[in-house]
């Protein structure tokens, strides 16, 4: 019996000698143990964005110049989904493209 409760009480004083998943001691070793990541630059990658001589021969050929502001738009926006690029910034307000319709009521 004896042998029974001093293998017992030494397990207890084991239990107490680790912290607990949710002590703040055992928080404290897990984020210290964690490494610090590296900070990424923007400048390590490669340029995924159209270059500006790309984009000025988009916009200043003079084929889609000519054209109607609302196909000038699509033809724009067809050019940039041909660089994977989505272009939904119009240069016309869009009002201009709508008409108003009075609804029978």
């Amino acid at each position: 019996m004896r042998r029974l409760l001093a293998r017992a009480r030494s397990w207890a004083a084991a239990l107490r000698r680790r912290p607990g998943r949710h002590s703040a001691r055992h928080l404290a070793a897990q984020r210290a143990a964690l490494p610090e990541p590296e900070p990424v630059s923007p400048w390590s990658r490669p340029w995924t964005s159209p270059s500006a001589e790309d984009v000025r021969a988009i916009f200043r050929d003079e084929w889609t110049l000519s054209l109607p502001a609302p196909q000038r738009e699509r033809v724009w926006a067809a050019a940039f989904a041909e660089l994977g690029v989505d272009y939904d910034h119009p240069a016309e307000p869009l009002a201009s493209l709508v008409t108003p319709v009075r609804a029978a009521a």
